[in-house]
């Protein structure tokens, strides 16, 4: 088994796409970029911490590769809006593919480059591509928040604009 880390604005809206996938041993939220040790929500949603609000996903690379993780990543995301995700704002919620290995480093920045020459978005491709730093898990109440609030959570995703976006950019990939 092997780890990717993805910021792509809020961490809830991070874990569905990939969580029923074939190959996919797990999914934390959590928290990794910045500069406070052991830091709690209250104070990455701050913006003040340096932190991202991430997944870190436990993938088997022979059943799910990570090419095919940065695929499902990327449409997840806008990668060109450097203040946060959707209705999300801050530093806190910026994109960014945080790399285990150079083998990750270099597949990232591939798709990268060819997520900016697909046509798709008119300014440039902001999302970072960056070495992994310590994963702090959040909160419990956080983990698997989408099964554990089902309400609160459709009605956030569909007031973020997030699932208009994909429609509009992605569906039909």
């Amino acid at each position: 088994m092997q780890k990717a880390t993805f910021a792509g604005g809020c961490f809830w809206c991070m874990v569905t796409p990939f969580e029923e996938q074939l190959g996919i041993g797990g999914i934390v939220s959590g928290y990794t970029g910045g500069h406070v040790e052991n830091p709690t929500y209250e104070e990455v949603k701050t913006g003040t911490t340096g932190h991202y609000e991430v997944v870190e996903i436990t993938f088997d690379p022979q059943l799910f590769p990570y090419e095919r993780l940065l695929e499902l990543y990327w449409q997840q995301i806008d990668p060109t809006d450097d203040g946060g995700q959707f209705h999300d704002r801050g530093s806190q919620y910026r994109t960014a593919i945080f790399y285990h290995d150079e083998a990750q480093e270099k597949l990232a920045l591939e798709a990268k480059e060819k997520v900016a020459a697909s046509g798709k978005f008119q300014k440039p491709i902001v999302t970072e591509i960056l070495p992994a730093q310590t994963f702090y898990p959040a909160e419990e109440y956080h983990q698997g928040y989408h099964k554990k609030n089902k309400d609160d959570y459709k009605a956030d995703r569909a007031k973020s604009g997030r699932d208009e976006f994909i429609d509009q950019h992605w569906t039909g990939e």
